[in-house]
């Protein structure tokens, strides 16, 4: 049975953590734009965890007090919600100290992306639907305002209370503008138009939970005692991404055959891809020849594989309800979570 917190609303009070990286506190004034964004679109009120803004060094020494702070968020009465600040690459450290009993006992919105996977598969242990979506610091910080995509996604999965629809961006864009300059932080990113998804292989349609997050992320649980059980694995629509560290996609497949020999692919009913970032036309290709190489490998030709989706570190990103069940439709070329991840 999946646990799912309380859905948001105008006036609730959300708490900003960072599990991950100390970047909140080297990008004061990108913190304060994030907050004030969230504040003015959603109607929110945001407050920061006892340690959300320390500097880095202090944060990445003290990972029981990153541990500290969600519990403090979640056995806190005056919040209702749970953003992470950023990600960063070692928050796997924090997994000793949750106490996954206070998750469960207090369900609570919990979203980010990319390491802030690691915190979400805590989540996914107790129980508890949890939401791989923006962080403070990213599109939720968007230089001239959060944009209408990820607007309307975050309402769908968090405010709403209901099945949707996964839809594509009509736009999107990868460009960086360093924090740390003055005349980047009112200038707005430049974005391109999108072919929208592409249908890699499958025909029928398939039903599952969502499961799944950042891949370089995950591959820090492998093996360990955080692993994603395998009875959570069977007929799961398996979403997944990469980082702004654009693993080559011959490393990707090397990944992806770990799953083949656990078992996981011929468990799973499909795959759900994030438009990776930093790839060149050249090499999303060959992401997409190893993914299909590797399937082949383990006798699933047939499974449905959906890609270039809008999770994960490109830009607009979309919501994804983790534990939800979701089906993928190739006839009618849609993804729908069928039911809400929040009461």
């Amino acid at each position: 049975m999946l646990l799912k917190p309380k859905r948001l609303k105008r006036g609730d009070t959300i708490a900003a953590i960072s599990p991950s990286s100390g970047l909140a506190a080297l990008a004061p004034h990108r913190y304060q734009a994030g907050k004030r964004q969230i504040e003015e679109t959603f109607g929110l009120k945001v407050v920061e965890t006892p340690n959300a803004l320390r500097e880095p060094d202090w944060l990445y020494g003290n990972p029981k007090a990153r541990a500290d702070d969600l519990h403090w968020a979640l056995e806190n009465s005056n919040i209702q919600g749970i953003f992470a600040t950023i990600g960063g690459d070692e928050s796997v450290r924090i997994l000793p100290c949750i106490n996954t009993d206070a998750i469960g006992s207090h369900p609570k919105i919990m979203m980010g992306f990319s390491d802030t996977t690691i915190t979400l598969s805590a989540f996914l242990r107790a129980g508890v639907a949890s939401f791989y979506g923006p962080s403070v610091l990213c599109d939720l910080a968007e230089n001239c305002g959060i944009r209408p995509f990820v607007e309307k996604s975050v309402v769908r999965a968090l405010f709403d209370a209901v099945s949707f629809d996964f839809e594509a961006a009509e736009e999107w864009t990868e460009e960086f503008l360093d924090w740390g300059q003055p005349e980047n932080q009112s200038r707005a990113r430049t974005f391109a138009s999108s072919e929208g998804w592409i249908w890699l292989q499958g025909k029928a349609s398939v039903s599952g939970r969502l499961i799944g997050g950042c891949l370089d992320v995950l591959e820090f649980l492998k093996g360990t005692p955080w692993w994603i059980p395998k009875k959570l694995w069977d007929r799961a629509i398996f979403f997944a991404e990469t980082s702004e560290g654009a693993p080559p996609p011959g490393l990707v497949g090397y990944w992806l055959r770990n799953y083949g020999s656990q078992g996981i692919l011929e468990r799973i009913s499909g795959l759900l891809l994030a438009r990776p970032m930093g790839y060149s036309p050249q090499m999303t290709q060959a992401l997409y020849a190893e993914v299909r190489r590797v399937l082949a490998e383990f006798g699933r030709e047939d499974l449905p594989v959906v890609a270039n989706m809008d999770f994960g570190h490109t830009s607009p990103q979309m919501v994804v309800p983790i534990g939800c069940r979701a089906t993928i439709d190739p006839a009618a070329k849609r993804v729908t979570v069928l039911e809400a991840g929040v009461s």
